[in-house]
């Protein structure tokens, strides 16, 4: 009788004890997800859907990342195998795991003609339609992995010193990249060449965030969603007839701010440089 209840006992804590466990791992588990799927700052590969269609597309299977690690121009100059641009996200990346992303500083994308890693997907996540050109053909300057801004307070060029390093990066040199030439009115002698991104060109590779001579890269690439602007939807076009529709029945002067700029002419002010 009392090896029964002492074999009751021990099945009953351990068994408290497997639930409790499963409970912790499932909460730890959860809690990592979580992390994980709210991290906003992921750069994909060439031709990713947007994120939470690209989430839902993306089945795992690492095909684009062999792919990267494995097209031919991926060599040293002794003909090793260098690192591939696209990671697999693991335990402790804090990004999906499983899900294909690349880092810039690490290794940026070198803008592979043929653009391997796109063809290869089986589930449409990295869609060959958004890469095609006019002839129909894939075209890696049609991506739009993110877009490349500059902090101009750490940039150099911004301090007056000579840096052209994130422009001469750029594979697209002198279209997703310009120097701004600007006279330093405090020296007379001078001149600022100061990096500008075009956002309608840029790809978002990370090759000069990869360049940038700073400690922190004063360059660095954002997913577009995050490093563009955009009007918002309470925001309405004075010069759309359409779009003031959507202001309703409420009489102009109710929804304009008026103050003495707004009482003269623009070419009052823009073209004499008339300040109020």
């Amino acid at each position: 009788m009392a090896n029964s209840d002492n074999n009751r006992r021990k099945f009953m804590a351990t068994t408290l004890q497997s639930v409790g466990l499963t409970a912790l791992g499932g909460l730890l588990w959860s809690g990592y997800c979580d992390e994980a799927k709210a991290s906003p700052l992921v750069l994909r590969p060439p031709g990713a859907l947007p994120e939470e269609q690209f989430l839902d597309a993306c089945i795992k299977c690492g095909l684009c990342a062999e792919a990267c690690v494995n097209r031919e121009s991926n060599k040293n100059k002794d003909g090793t195998q260098r690192e591939g641009t696209i990671k697999m996200a693991k335990g402790g990346d804090h990004r999906l795991i499983g899900t294909p992303y690349f880092i810039p500083t690490e290794v940026p994308c070198y803008m592979c003609d043929d653009v391997p890693c796109v063809p290869v997907c089986p589930s449409g996540a990295l869609d060959m339609k958004s890469l095609l050109n006019e002839k129909k053909e894939l075209d890696i300057n049609k991506a739009e992995m993110g877009l490349a801004v500059v902090h101009k307070e750490s940039c150099v060029a911004f301090w007056g010193l000579q840096c052209d390093a994130c422009y001469r990066a750029c594979p697209l040199l002198d279209e997703a990249i310009t120097l701004d030439y600007q006279k330093n009115e405090r020296t007379g002698k001078h001149a600022f060449l100061l990096p500008v991104v075009h956002s309608d060109v840029c790809t978002g590779c990370g090759l000069c965030e990869k360049a940038c001579i700073t400690e922190k890269p004063a360059i660095f690439v954002l997913p577009r969603e995050h490093s563009m602007g955009r009007a918002g939807d309470h925001y309405v076009k004075g010069w759309d007839e359409k779009d003031q529709q959507r202001a309703g029945d409420r009489k102009i002067d109710e929804i304009e701010t008026h103050n003495e700029r707004s009482e003269q002419a623009p070419s009052d002010y823009l073209n004499r440089e008339i300040e109020y």
